[in-house]
């Protein structure tokens, strides 16, 4: 609920809300049925590909105003917002953690990226495609990553590979694109570049991504923000009435 207030008190306001996965803990109709009841005050729409914790036929059936490509398998997504395109595709391999850009998916990408050459693109999924370093969660990363890199090579028109799964702000480059994992409004995949723990889990200060697109220049500019959950103190002044620095 935390999550949802502070996107409705942004301003300006996002034109969506993207949800990369892992809606619910375990996939039940009536954990979705919770989802709905919690997301029903967000004042913004809503896009949402599954994760490893979900169920394709339940998500389809808890959204069935998502324009999905296909009417069954993977969700795949192509959303046109302003100058951009929004291009959402379906990592999740039913009842495992890892993820997997299955053949149909591959080829909708490909076909759906050559549909301009012109209009930037950010791609969204849930499982990233590069190494964080947390190894049990780099084994359950994107498998076939290697199967994407020449399909993003001929579409240089994607500005952004946005991803989930691993709760953790991560940013990076992969196949020459910025690349990012978005953290989490619940815990976080603790930072053990080690192996030091099993897997584990920290209570850290919840969060979310803000990508916001300034048109300008020859392609545009994207910048992400990393925006915390909860009521902090402020806005304060730098400066009084007079200009001094308070």
């Amino acid at each position: 609920m935390r999550c949802v207030a502070q996107l409705n008190r942004l301003r300006p306001r996002p034109q969506i809300v993207v949800v990369t996965g892992d809606l619910v803990d375990t996939p039940a109709a009536d954990e979705y049925e919770h989802l709905t009841r919690l997301l029903a005050p967000l004042e913004i729409p809503i896009a949402v590909i599954p994760g490893n914790h979900d169920a394709r036929a339940l998500v389809r059936a808890q959204f069935p105003a998502q324009p999905y490509a296909q009417g069954t398998g993977a969700l795949n997504l192509l959303l046109t917002v302003g100058p951009l395109d929004l291009v959402l595709i379906d990592s999740s391999v039913p009842g495992a953690p890892h993820g997997v850009l299955d053949g149909d998916t591959l080829r909708w990408l490909d076909a759906t990226l050559s549909m301009s050459t012109a209009r930037p693109a950010l791609l969204f999924l849930h499982h990233p495609p590069f190494v964080t370093g947390i190894k049990h969660m780099d084994r359950q990363n994107l498998r076939n990553a290697d199967d994407l890199v020449p399909l993003l090579k001929r579409h240089p028109r994607v500005r952004l590979i946005a991803a989930g799964h691993v709760h953790r702000t991560t940013l990076t480059m992969f196949a020459g694109i910025a690349a990012t994992i978005c953290p989490a409004p619940n815990h976080t995949v603790a930072l053990d570049l080690e192996e030091r723990y099993p897997p584990s889990l920290m209570i850290e200060p919840p969060a979310f991504h803000l990508h916001a697109w300034f048109a300008g220049r020859e392609y545009g500019e994207l910048v992400t923000h990393v925006v915390p959950i909860g009521d902090f103190s402020g806005p304060h002044p730098f400066f009084d009435a007079q200009g001094r620095q308070l």
